[in-house]
């Protein structure tokens, strides 16, 4: 599980490309290689990857084609950066909310402001999701946790504070560009329930 509190902003030194898969060479700083393991779970731009090697502070991470195609990393190349975050442990203060590192979908970009004052982001989700995310509500962007600040259908804004500026990836994305999008693992499910009563509802009319 992550926090959405990203950890630092690491450049993609070189990307690798396989048959059914993709391998992701990105450098670390020192103080994130405390105790990182090959198979530690790292989250990387919101997505959940293991650690495959280790060779000084170049961690390399593989994701299968299908994670591509479901995420923003495909369009990754060498000299970007990514949001990292080491997994959390149980005694760690959580000033975000619960993430798992499992993309539910990507948005479009469609409109942005990366500076202050009024820095913020608009995307538009696919209409499936859409029902899930409310104004006021948690929402992890490329692993960062947020706070929707509008609502239209489906477009949504969030505001942007200089620190969210600074410790993102945000400022490197421009309108058309796609985003990693998770939404709350609770509120999901509880939109969905309700779905589901009203429907057994209406059925027995």
């Amino acid at each position: 599980m992550y926090t959405g509190i990203v950890q630092t902003v690491a450049p993609v030194e070189n990307v690798v490309r396989h048959d059914g898969y993709t391998t992701f060479h990105i450098r670390f700083p020192e103080r994130l290689m405390a105790d990182l393991q090959i198979g530690a779970s790292v989250s990387v731009e919101g997505v959940c990857l293991s650690v495959t090697s280790m060779t000084g502070t170049d961690v390399t991470f593989d994701a299968m084609d299908a994670t591509l195609e479901r995420t923003n990393l495909g369009a990754l190349k060498a000299g970007d950066h990514v949001n990292i975050e080491r997994s959390a442990k149980p005694t760690d203060e959580n000033g975000g909310h619960n993430i798992a590192g499992h993309v539910a979908t990507t948005a479009e970009l469609v409109a942005a402001k990366l500076e202050m004052p009024g820095a913020f982001i608009r995307f538009k989700v696919p209409e499936d999701w859409a029902k899930y995310i409310f104004k006021r509500g948690y929402l992890a962007v490329n692993g960062a946790s947020l706070t929707v600040a509008e609502a239209d259908r489906d477009v949504f804004t969030i505001n942007l504070i200089p620190e969210t500026l600074r410790q993102t990836t945000f400022p490197r994305y421009e309108t058309g560009d796609f985003l990693n999008i998770e939404v709350d693992h609770q509120t999901m499910v509880m939109v969905d329930v309700v779905e589901r009563t009203l429907e057994r509802l209406m059925a027995k009319r």
